[in-house]
């Protein structure tokens, strides 16, 4: 393969991040869903009826267990008496006190609805890539309670409803679903639940007139569904402590109570069965989505018939409850907690129809009021359905593996599933239905462990080709920095036959294995890109040996050895400590204040020829530093979001007052023209206006929301114009371009201010400010800090202390030093910062809706999720422009610094693909996986922000002493200075301007 371009290489670095992102599916989140299994339900003597003619089932869309048990006082007091705290849901909770079992179901993540709903109705974990069509559409068909029924009847949102529809027998399911645009976030949503409950009302209302409906309803093995999103879009809205979400869970409490009622009355058959729970819960921060306790814990009321009454411990407290529901006064009532799969077992054995075809549920035995004897068969009823699941994905792996190994627990060589089902079959015949029910437990526990045996069984060898994937990437990265940017395409690589062999030998010999095993398209990319990267490695060897001697050659005293060892340490001490910071923020701030203090490290001399400028880095990092001691989930504050806009407006006043003087005094050296245009101006101050424009906008349209009078059109328009016409104007700059950093900065920061002001629901606004400030100070400061040493370097090279090793290469540009990975590393740090200062976007939860309410109030996840993108993408934009006028300034070629932050990304990756979680709390589960995505796309970032930077920074003009002087008679030629200190000598290059470098 010829040399790498520096476009080639970003390519590769994005193709390679995202195929590679993806892996996680094929590890972690592999569909579960087969087909082809025998179904089975509990068998009835003639004559006997399920416990159950019909069910209906209650999802509080966002409930969380402890808001549904807790007491409050009245969220709309009317006297005094209302500010005692009382339970909320006095219905529901007189349904866990006298007639029914209650617990708590805990979920998975991602707790989302959509994957909430498929685990409660068809009781499976669905495949997280489900994502991807925004929780909505199947990206697999699968069975569920409701298409085993005869018939159910569902109301509720479009987000939910028709899923189920999909895929499921014709004719079996109605869905009554409003408009989407009834889902306003910008207004209180129990209008959600009372069209719901109305519905209901009215479709009964209907069947007491039609007979065909009221047959039709009066049939066995029926479901009626009531979707409950209101309490879901008012936690997002107003968050789970507030009024609004209290006074909803009253709404939900009393509907439920009259829809109970009306059908106990329509029926009046006792023949009903009742389960309320939830998809998920809601964090204090008015979000879900990570495995947090607040957001896995719904409750689970069931009651009606074949409904289990309470079981009672008068004066002690019952089993099952532990400190987080000790204060629901509960403690006489034995709590039952299941998992949420479970819930779908339950249902299907109330009706008595057959269990979902791929559900993982444990039938919970509890909550059933039915002797030991029919729990017994109910129990293993459910075993054998899990078990048929396991032989059937059995059965699929073996043919799909060259030398499978089976699940030994469950293998020849011990009891096979036959000899223990006939086992307990034996039991249960010979009057010991306790022993059945234990022994069927564990075969159920056997079962999942089986099931979980087969999902897992390709594991280690991805791992293991993943791991090898990253390790050749960062080689290659490498790699390829030394050779386009240290010894600057000095060097060619050296290809031999016995290495192509090897390496073309291993390709074959894996893609046959996966052709063999008919393994997924994807596996053959994880497979490729270690081969290519290894073998590219390979053949730049001599690359390697040579930059490694222009690094590290002159290394050979005691001294510099430590020195390199302590720097190295150093280096891979703040890397880890990026990784700890994705779980603790606060460690962000600590590098932030260490940072601050780096001018300290390069000598007095400096800070007296450079204090304003020294000062204003230390100050801008504390102040940056702070945010991330700040809570990261925020509730909305005007007066900081006013504040943050006008401090943007007030920097760009500022700059139209003394541009001519800021501009002149950062020329000094070279002087550079400046040509000051009129209309250059304008567009600054209309740029200002805007975004004085964006903080009224703002302030009105968050007054108006919070005061649930929706979001007035006239704001949304405008809100819209201001978003857009902001993001337009550099393209009016072209109209007169002003190719000065220091204005080009100012466009750039001024374009994204009304976008950040709109988008902003707390202290973003003032991040944002701080941001900019650092990063236009991180970018003069490495300047000096290399003219200082250029200088230093001279002085001494003058003094014949300094040995200099020259090398003739054709490049305009320096080479790089290991002092510019201190550059990729303060680049790195400040990339950390751009994601966790305002929030901690590690975990899926943290994004609000509040902000993109004032553009986009009715529920539209992608055109939202869209927008908190666009804002999240900013700081990032922010950076890409500064990095790349430093790469300007500094002298190097366009891409090096970015290709050598990309080559460090991955050591973050690849430490975050090591400890991925698939077992223990939900919440480390979720968040290794979120590390993980993150880290990954990171690199993703600095390539496409390589891209950004580009467009940013075309036709900037530096000072001609701000990069090495090239010689040219005939070809480009420039001196290569021993590289391990970043010094850079100029080759011929005048005692006059040397002098003024060092006096500046």
């Amino acid at each position: 393969m010829a040399t790498v371009t520096r476009f080639g290489f970003l390519a590769i670095a994005m193709v390679f991040h995202l195929v590679y992102l993806y892996s996680i599916f094929d590890i972690y989140f592999v569909s579960p869903i087969v087909s082809g299994m025998q179904l089975f339900h509990v068998d009835r003597p003639q004559g006997t009826k399920a416990p159950a003619e019909r069910l209906v089932l209650f999802v509080g869309d966002g409930l969380r267990a402890d808001k549904a048990f807790q007491s409050f006082p009245d969220p709309n007091p009317q006297s005094d008496n209302d500010l005692t705290p009382r339970p909320l849901a006095p219905f529901l909770r007189s349904r866990v006190l006298e007639h029914g079992t209650f617990g708590v179901s805990h979920t998975r993540v991602p707790t989302e609805s959509r994957p909430g709903h498929v685990a409660l109705i068809a009781g499976l974990y669905e495949d997280v890539s489900a994502v991807a069509t925004g929780w909505k559409l199947n990206p697999v068909n699968f069975d569920s309670v409701f298409n085993r029924s005869r018939h159910t009847w569902s109301w509720g949102s479009p987000d939910i409803l028709p899923m189920f529809e999909k895929g499921a027998t014709p004719g079996t399911i109605d869905a009554y679903c409003y408009d989407a645009e009834f889902e306003d976030f910008s207004q209180d949503a129990l209008h959600l639940d009372l069209w719901v409950f109305d519905h209901v009302k009215e479709f009964f209302a209907e069947a007491g007139k039609s007979k065909t409906l009221g047959d039709a309803l009066r049939q066995d093995k029926i479901v009626l569904f009531l979707h409950l999103l209101g309490l879901d879009t008012t936690g997002h809205s107003y968050r789970p402590y507030s009024k609004e979400y209290l006074n909803n869970i009253k709404v939900v409490d009393e509907g439920v109570k009259e829809i109970s009622e009306l059908i106990n009355k329509f029926y009046g058959d006792d023949r009903t069965a009742f389960v309320f729970t939830a998809d998920h819960g809601m964090s204090d921060w008015g979000s879900h989505g990570d495995g947090h306790p607040d957001n896995t814990r719904t409750p689970l009321i069931a009651w009606g018939s074949g409904i289990a009454k309470p079981t009672k411990f008068p004066g002690s407290v019952a089993p099952g409850h532990n400190e987080y529901s000790s204060d629901w006064n509960l403690d006489e009532i034995k709590r039952h907690d299941v998992s949420q799969a479970d819930v779908a077992a339950l249902m299907a054995y109330l009706l008595g129809v057959e269990l979902p075809a791929n559900s993982v549920g444990e039938l919970p035995l509890s909550y059933l009021s039915a002797n030991t004897k029919e729990k017994a068969e109910a129990s293993l009823v459910n075993a054998k359905q899990i078990l048929e699941m396991y032989r059937v994905k059995e059965s699929i792996k073996q043919s799909t593996q060259l030398r499978y190994q089976p699940y030994k627990p469950l293998s020849v060589g011990n009891s096979t599933p036959e000899e223990r089902v006939e086992a307990i079959q034996q039991l249960i015949a010979t009057g010991r239905p306790e022993e059945a029910i234990e022994e069927t437990a564990a075969l159920i526990k056997l079962g999942l462990e089986g099931l979980r045996y087969l999902q897992t069984y390709d594991w280690l060898f991805l791992r293991a080709l993943i791991t090898i994937g990253y390790l050749g990437w960062i080689a290659f990265a490498l790699t390829t920095v030394i050779d386009l940017h240290v010894l600057q395409g000095t060097t060619q690589p050296a290809r031999t036959v016995p290495g192509a062999l090897f390496f073309s030998s291993v390709l074959v010999v894996l893609y046959a294995s996966f052709v063999a095993s008919h393994s997924p398209a994807t596996y053959y990319a994880y497979a490729f890109f270690p081969v290519f990267f290894w073998e590219e490695v390979y053949a730049r060897r001599v690359s390697l040996s040579k930059g490694w001697q222009a690094l590290f050659g002159h290394v050979k005293a005691g001294p510099k050895i430590l020195s390199l060892v302590v720097n190295a340490i150093t280096y891979l001490g703040i890397v880890e400590s990026l990784a700890l910071g994705y779980i603790h923020r606060e460690i962000l701030t600590v590098l932030f204040y260490v940072g601050a203090l780096y001018p300290v490290v390069l000598g007095l001399k400096f800070l007296q020829r450079h204090a304003v400028l020294s000062a204003t880095w230390f100050v801008s990092c504390i102040v940056t530093g702070s945010f991330t001691l700040l809570p990261a989930m925020k509730v909305e504050n005007i007066n900081l979001i006013i504040l943050g806009g006008f401090l943007m407006v007030a920097v760009g006043i500022f700059y139209l007052v003394f541009e001519e003087k800021l501009l002149a005094d950062s020329s000094k050296i070279g002087s550079i023209p400046i040509k000051e245009s009129n209309l250059s101006r304008a567009l600054i101050g209309v740029q200002t206006g805007l975004t004085l424009l964006a903080t009224f906008v703002t302030r009105s349209s968050a007054l108006s929301l919070q005061a649930k009078s929706g979001l007035p059109q006239g704001n949304q328009v405008v809100g819209w114009l201001v978003l857009v016409i902001s993001l337009l104007m550099p393209l009016a700059h072209r109209l007169h371009t002003n190719s000065h950093y220091l204005h080009r900065l100012m466009v750039i920061f001024l374009t994204f201010a009304p976008t950040f002001v709109i988008l902003t629901i707390s202290y973003e606004g003032l991040f944002y400010f701080a941001y900019c400030v650092t990063l236009l100070a991180w970018v003069r400061l490495e300047h000096y800090s290399q003219l200082f040493r250029k200088a230093n370097s001279q002085t001494q090279e003058t003094n014949g202390s300094a040995k200099t090793t020259l090398a003739k290469v054709t490049s305009h540009f320096r080479p790089l030093a290991l002092s510019d990975a201190r550059v990729a590393l303060f680049f790195f740090v400040l990339l950390q910062s751009a994601f966790f200062s305002t929030g901690n976007v590690a975990s899926i939860s943290s994004f609000s809706l509040e902000s993109v309410n004032r553009l986009i109030p009715v529920f539209d996840p992608f055109s939202q999720g869209a927008l908190l993108i666009l804002k999240l993408m900013i700081p990032f934009a922010l950076l890409s422009a500064n990095l790349g006028i430093l790469n300007k300034r500094l002298g190097v070629a366009p891409s090096a610094l970015f290709m050598v932050a990309m080559a460090l990304s991955d050591v973050l990756t690849l430490y975050f693909f090591w400890v991925v979680k698939d077992e223990g709390s939900w919440l480390e589960i979720g968040s290794t996986i979120s590390h993980f995505a993150i880290a990954s796309l990171l690199c993703v970032f600095v390539a496409a922000l390589e891209g950004v930077s580009v467009v940013f920074i075309s036709g900037i003009e530096v000072n001609s002493s701000d990069k090495p002087e090239v010689k040219t008679n005939g070809a480009a030629m420039d001196t290569v200075a021993e590289l391990v200190v970043g010094e850079v000598k100029e080759q011929e290059q005048g005692e006059e301007e040397a002098k003024a470098v060092a006096t500046h």
